[in-house]
């Protein structure tokens, strides 16, 4: 059975893509969780991920003795290994733009990445306004998604993206989350689809997962202090 090494999933939006794709489209995988604890080369995180990340990075999937990593790869793998899910659009033009969109979100968005990584169990709603109001980029950011994500749901008529689930929505969906978490102004027809995503159910088991997790790692949330516990 394949196998996703990941990491905490209240912080790794890279991790989440892989494994919402998966988890979405009902491929059985067994997860490897990594917890985060440093990313200094003699950390258990690197150690445990050194006999099959040639990147000491999360997420890896194993599948026998084939290692691939990189969530790219790993989407176009599992597309191309499970075609009959229909993980990218079947029409080769759709499928080309679907495919730009990823590597948009891969290469890009870097002030929204910069200013809000990925938290799912914290309400940073504060934060989001001081960053929306001090942050073009992260304005800018925004901006791009809404105009991307506007055209896409209007002309496949959503729910999705490209009408139904795909790649591109389990790529997007850790963007969701930050939309969320940091409360970032967007038009309501862009809101409406960021639930959609947050109530499919493979998000939303991610999404329960990461709120189990209650593990605070301080050096992942330099902006605010540990809550008090009890």
């Amino acid at each position: 059975m394949l196998q996703l090494y990941i990491g905490n999933k209240n912080y790794s939006s890279w991790s989440m893509r892989p494994w919402v794709l998966l988890r979405q489209a009902g491929i059985a995988f067994n997860e490897v969780f990594v917890r985060f604890d440093s990313f200094d080369a003699s950390s258990e995180f690197k150690r445990a991920l050194g006999p099959v990340s040639p990147t000491g990075k999360v997420p890896v999937l194993v599948d026998g003795d084939l290692i691939v990593w990189d969530t790219l790869a790993i989407a176009e793998y599992v597309a191309e290994t499970w075609a009959d899910k229909q993980l990218w659009p079947a029409a080769p033009q759709t499928r080309a733009r679907a495919r730009s969109v990823c590597a948009e979100m891969h290469s890009g968005f870097t002030a929204l990445r910069s200013h809000c990584p990925m938290n799912i169990e914290a309400d940073l709603a504060h934060a989001g306004a001081l960053i929306w109001r001090d942050q073009p980029g992260v304005r800018a950011d925004v901006q791009r998604l809404v105009q991307m994500w506007s055209a896409l749901l209007q002309e496949h008529g959503g729910p999705m993206l490209f009408g139904e689930f795909s790649i591109a929505d389990a790529y997007f969906a850790p963007v969701c989350m930050r939309l969320h978490s940091y409360a970032l102004p967007l038009p309501a027809h862009i809101a409406a689809y960021v639930q959609r995503v947050r109530e499919l159910p493979g998000v939303k088991a991610w999404i329960d997962e990461a709120l189990a997790e209650q593990d605070f790692l301080d050096f992942e949330e330099p902006y605010r202090l540990q809550p008090t516990q009890g």
